[in-house]
């Protein structure tokens, strides 16, 4: 069902059929990672085969990119809209709040990890929050430990990209419990509110790139790779 760009593998997957299958998943007690892809991304794991081995080895490869959109219309693919990572984030809260799974929040500073549970709380009012740690802890060992005695069985990982999926991979095995994995990168930002999203309207007509571009425009180099990965794409041969 994967689509494959440039030898990254893509989910064409809709946020619902992806609740779906990790509802499924949790009921045989599958562990189940779910990566955001975008043309940047794509374009690292293309220079580093750790990078690619992190996405293609993902259960869940969400096309968080306008680019990746892009790319499976020039190439006849299924992909029919973005699934981002924040928004994958926020439907994953609302399942775990609406299931009753409990969940733990990695990463960010301390002032915005607590700031987002606590807006995350009141737009999730039924959400078990089996704990938190800013992403400044030292001590890896005790902090696996304290996430397996938490009883969480979804955790979102904010440690930015691909640092966040190596924890995630190397301590998987040690978190048999913890059965959704997510790395979030700034989405804990947004969830705080001290990081504000593009408008809607940007967002509907898959402009958050241009939004975010008018915001900082440092941002041009990243953005750069937004050509070269489709350019790319048309001159390789199948998808």
């Amino acid at each position: 069902m994967k689509e494959t760009y440039l030898g990254v593998d893509v989910s064409p997957l809709t946020y619902d059929q992806i609740i779906a299958s990790l509802s499924e998943r949790m009921e045989k007690q599958q562990q189940s990672t779910i990566i955001a892809v975008n043309p940047e991304k794509v374009i690292a794991a293309n220079q580093n085969d750790q990078v690619k081995q992190l996405i293609n080895s993902s259960t869940f490869q969400i096309a968080d990119g306008v680019g990746i959109l892009l790319a499976s219309k020039l190439k006849g693919g299924r992909i029919t809209s973005r699934v981002t990572g924040v928004d994958m984030m926020a439907r994953l809260l609302r399942f775990a709040a609406e299931e009753g799974h409990p969940v733990y929040f990695y990463g960010a500073k301390e002032e915005v990890v607590t700031k987002a549970i606590e807006n995350i709380k009141k737009t999730n009012p039924g959400l078990v929050v089996a704990g938190y740690t800013n992403g400044y802890e030292k001590n890896e060992e005790a902090l696996v430990r304290r996430i397996h005695e938490s009883g969480a069985r979804l955790l979102f990982v904010a440690l930015g990209s691909p640092k966040q999926e190596l924890w995630i991979q190397r301590n998987m095995p040690n978190l048999p419990n913890v059965l959704v994995f997510q790395g979030v990168g700034g989405s804990f930002d947004v969830f705080s509110g001290m990081v504000k999203r593009a408008p809607a309207a940007f967002r509907r007509a898959g402009l958050e790139w241009l939004y975010r571009l008018g915001s900082d425009p440092k941002r041009i180099k990243r953005q750069m790779n937004l050509p070269r990965f489709l350019v790319r794409v048309l001159i390789t041969k199948g998808r």
